[in-house]
Order: structure tokens, then C-alpha cells, then sequence
């Protein structure tokens, strides 16, 4: 056998025998995706000191790399599938390495978030890459356990981003945590040409240019909006954004409808399996995302955990990502896709309202069983999700299912981290004022609302002020502590609730076992006219 995998899966008589190997280095190239974002949140209190970020800056840093990574996968996917599934992962992965070198060496705002931005360029041509590839290498009968697998490293990457990150922040610099990237990357590439077999859609036709440029515009200025709306309030830009996904999306819809051959077939929203599936996948990352990005302040700020504590805290949650991919690997077979979605969307539901009872008196067990059951729930659910999206593709179209199975997650972490973050500053603003407010000096108190960071700042300052003292800067650190735990209290409350309406949602569009075979036998009917057209 050749060093280097040479041989087109779609020319193969049988399985390929260097799946399993191949598994692994997809498997690499989605963790640095995910924890290019994981790892970024216990780093982001070093960048603020040492770049002096605004909110707005830190916010855009954030962003960077989430607006471009949503917009982009639907169209970058399908040039995967055009032309080169393999080549299209190599080309992310090393586009992916160059933004992070870059961010590692970068001391200006505006270069980080360009960095961030080249990131995310890559990371949406990997995501969607790894998906196809996965399918098209993978027979039938075990796709489910490679997705599992696939599922299962998400998970991980959560918690393993912010203990690496963590790990090299207690003797580096934070330009450090850009580096981790670097070898993975290095490492997939080789890897992915070695083990990885090439791959491309028979029979494809034209790729939908203008469907494309329709779906940049509108999921990248949904996002845009997500984020920016909730935080910095409802201003020109963000609605403006608003009405432009809008507008796009319409023009989408209907273009889509009208062309011979469509970037994503909107069609497919009718049918209850895949759409019943993309909103599980949406709310799940939606109570992940938002949840661990206030708990995880929480450990830092109100508990005192430095970067590396705080993500050896976060290690259970991958766990018992593992152990909910071992539960849905062997009942899903069994028991049908959606007696494990729903299940895990409701005890994710209650991983999110189980911080209800967080006060300013709460210790790390207060939030362990809520890492464990969130974690639990996507391990069940997410994997017998992604599978029945990417189930409603034929081989052609595997791309873009993947990003349409990636646009989801994106939007949902989006919206998780935008509005949970919105509501929890609000909270928390709220009650330090009602705490403090004529007790500091009106400019104090404003600089201490911006964020517990900021209130804790603001404490230090106190402390050295001839007209505070230790005293005085206690209290303000008391009611900063109090106010952001209220503040996570609150947000939990809405959150659970938002939780519940999708669960709803989605015990009402999944259909139950009986359906889902017709939908699959519907499939089965489509991938052999496929066949027989491309032969």
C-alpha cells in the first residue's frame, strides 16, 4: 500500500481499510476548530490587560472568527464536494495554521481579530470537509459510530481548550494559546495525506455561485446581528443587519426554489427528520455555549480559579460527553433517533436550570452536576442529530450537508453566548446598582457595571484610594461577587425556559420510528436514481 492514500473512495469495491486511521485525523482537525474558541475564553482576561480591550474589542475578537466561520461553510463545502474533499481539509487546515501563527505574534487589536477572521476562513472549510469525508468513507452500518466518535470529540475539545490554554498561561504569554493549533494542524495535514483517501461528488454539476453569495450574506449578517444586538444594544448597525439576513434569506429561499441545481435544497426542510434535527442540534449548542461561557466566569471571578483550574473543572464535562456517545452508540439502533434526542434535550434542559440555585455562596459542586448532564445530553443526542442530517444528502451534496449540519451549531453557540450573555450583564448590572449605586462615585460605578472583571478592577482601585481602604474595597468585591451570581441565577431561569420551547419544538417535528424508516426507505429510492443517473 502507497505511503500516501491515492485511490478515490468513490472508485473503491469496498470499505476502505484505513478508515478507523482516517477517523482519527478528522477527528484532530475538528478539535483545534472547537478549541480555538474554548480556549480563547481563559485567555481572554490576560488579551483584556495586555491589549487593553474595550468590550467591543474583546467582543470583535470573539467575532472574528465566528462571523466569517458561519457565513462561509455552506458555499466552501460545496466546492469540497466540487472539487476535492481532501484537498479542501488540507487547504483549511493550513490556512486555519497561518491565522494562528499570525494571532501568536500579533500586539495590536486589529491584527488579532484579523488573525481570528483568517481562522475562521479555515475552520469553515474544515468543518464541513470533515463531515463529508466521514460519510463517504464510512459504509452505513458504521457511520453512526464514526459520527458518535466525531461527537464525542466536540465534547472534548470543550474542556480540553481551556486546560491546554490554561496550562501554558500559567508560564506564557497569551499569544501561547494561538500556538497549541499549530502542531495538530501540522500533524492532520500530514495525516490527512497519508490516511485520508480523496474524495469528490460524482457527477456534480455547476456549483450555485449566486445561492452561495446569497447564504454569506445572510447567515453571516444574522450573526453579525446575534451578537452585536444583545450586547451593545439595537443601534443602526445591528439592525440593519437584521433586515438584510432577512431580506437575504427570502432571496435565498426563493432562488433556491427556482434553480436546477441549488446550493442547499430548502425543500429539505420539510422533511420532519432533518428539520426536527438541525433545531436539536441549534438549542443544544445553544444551552452549552451560553451556559459554560458564564460558568466558567464564574470559576475565574467570583471562585478565584486561574486559567488551567478552571479548565481542569471543565474535564468532567467531557466525560460525560464520552459517556452519552457510549449510551446513544447501542440504543439508538434500538430504540430510534428521536427516543434519544429528546431525551437528552430534556435532561439538557436541566442542566441549564440547575444553576438556578447558584448565589454568591456557591462552590465548584454547585455547578458539577450541571457540567455533567449538559455534557451527558450532547453525548446521547447531538450524535444520532447529525447523522440523520447528514442522512438526507446523496453523495453529491455531502458538503453541504456538512455545513448546514455546522451552520446550526455555530448559530445556536451564537446565539447562546449573545443572549445568555446579554441577559446575565443585564442581571448583573441591575443589581450592583441596586448594591452600590450612591456609594460610588458616578464614574466608578459605571466602569464596575461594564463587567465582573471591571467590578473587581474597580475594587483594586478602591483599595488604593486615600478616600476607600480595604474595607470599603471588600464590600464593592462582595457585591460585584453577589451581583454577577444573581446574574447567572437569572440568565439560567431564561435559559432553561428557552430550553423547554425547543424541546417542545422538537418532540413535536421528530417523527417517531414508523416515520423515520419511510423517511430512510424515501432516501434509499433517491440514492439509487442517483446511481443510475451518473451511470
Amino acid at each position: 500500500m502507497p505511503l500516501f492514500a491515492q485511490t478515490p473512495v468513490e472508485k473503491m469495491t469496498g470499505p476502505y481499510p484505513r478508515r478507523w486511521f482516517a477517523l482519527v485525523v478528522l477527528c484532530l482537525s475538528l478539535l483545534i476548530v472547537v478549541m480555538a474558541n474554548t480556549s480563547l475564553i481563559v485567555a481572554a482576561p490576560d488579551m483584556t490587560k495586555d491589549l487593553r480591550l474595550s468590550s467591543s474589542d474583546l467582543q470583535w475578537v470573539i467575532d472574528g472568527y465566528t462571523v466569517p466561520y458561519a457565513a462561509l461553510m455552506l458555499v466552501l463545502g460545496s466546492i469540497g464536494d466540487k472539487y476535492s474533499r481532501r484537498g479542501a481539509l488540507v487547504t483549511g487546515l493550513l490556512i486555519f495554521a497561518g491565522g494562528s501563527v499570525m494571532g501568536s505574534q500579533v500586539d495590536r487589536t486589529d491584527l488579532v481579530i484579523t488573525a481570528r477572521a483568517v481562522m475562521g476562513v479555515g475552520a469553515a472549510v474544515v468543518m464541513p470537509a470533515t463531515l463529508s469525508l466521514l460519510v463517504a468513507i464510512f459504509p452505513k452500518q458504521e457511520r453512526a459510530r464514526a459520527i458518535t466518535a466525531w461527537t464525542a470529540t466536540s465534547g472534548l475539545a470543550i474542556a480540553v481548550g481551556p486546560l491546554v490554554a490554561g496550562w501554558l498561561l500559567r508560564d506564557h504569554a497569551w499569544g501561547s494559546t494561538f500556538l497549541i493549533n499549530v502542531p495538530i494542524a501540522v500533524v492532520a495535514v500530514i495525516g490527512a495525506l497519508v490516511l485520508v483517501p480523496p474524495s469528490k461528488a460524482a457527477g456534480m454539476g455547476g456549483i450555485d455561485y449566486v445561492g452561495g453569495l446569497l447564504s454569506m450574506v445572510s447567515v453571516g449578517s444574522l450573526v453579525y446581528a446575534i451578537i452585536e444586538g444583545p450586547h451593545f444594544g439595537w443601534g443602526t448597525g445591528p439592525v440593519t443587519a437584521a433586515v438584510v439576513a432577512g431580506l437575504g434569506f427570502v432571496a435565498f429561499t426563493v432562488w433556491e426554489l427556482k434553480h436546477p441545481n441549488p446550493m442547499l435544497d430548502v425543500r429539505k426542510f420539510r422533511l420532519r427528520p432533518f428539520s426536527g434535527s438541525m433545531i436539536a442540534v441549534l438549542f443544544f449548542f445553544f444551552g452549552a455555549f451560553g451556559s459554560i461561557y458564564y460558568s466558567t466566569q464564574f470559576l475565574q471571578f467570583v471562585l478565584g480559579y486561574d486559567a488551567l483550574e478552571t479548565g481542569v473543572r471543565l474535564l468532567p464535562l467531557a466525560g460525560a460527553v464520552f459517556a452519552g456517545a457510549a449510551v446513544t452508540g447501542r440504543l439508538t439502533p434500538k430504540l430510534g433517533v428521536k427516543a434519544m434526542v429528546v431525551p437528552g434535550m430534556i435532561i439538557g434542559t436541566v442542566a441549564v436550570f440547575l444553576l438556578i440555585r447558584i448565589d454568591q455562596g456557591s462552590a465548584y459542586t454547585d455547578f458539577l452536576p450541571s457540567l455533567l448532564l449538559l455534557g451527558f445530553a450532547i453525548g446521547l443526542s447531538v450524535s444520532p442529530a447529525t447523522d440523520t442530517i447528514m442522512g438526507s444528502f446523496p453523495e453529491s451534496e455531502l458538503g453541504v450537508g456538512g455545513g448546514a449540519n455546522d451552520t446550526s451549531l455555530e448559530l445556536g453557540g451564537s446565539l447562546g453566548i449573545a443572549i445568555l450573555g446579554s441577559l446575565l450583564g443585564t442581571a448583573y448590572k441591575d443589581r450592583l446598582g441596586d448594591l452600590v449605586g450612591g456609594h460610588l462615585p458616578a464614574a466608578a460605578l459605571d466602569s464596575a457595571k461594564e463587567s465582573v472583571g471591571a467590578g473587581l478592577a474597580v475594587a483594586g482601585q478602591v483599595a488604593k484610594s486615600p478616600s476607600g481602604g480595604p474595607q470599603q474595597a471588600q464590600a464593592l468585591v462582595d457585591a460585584v461577587h453577589e451581583s454577577f451570581a444573581h446574574g447567572v441565577a437569572q440568565t439560567s431561569l431564561v435559559g432553561g425556559i428557552i430550553m423547554t420551547a425547543g424541546t417542545m419544538i422538537v418532540l413535536a417535528v421528530l417523527p417517531g420510528r414508523k416515520s423515520g424508516a419511510k423517511h430512510r426507505q424515501e432516501k434509499a429510492v433517491e440514492a439509487e436514481k442517483e446511481r443510475a443517473e451518473v451511470a
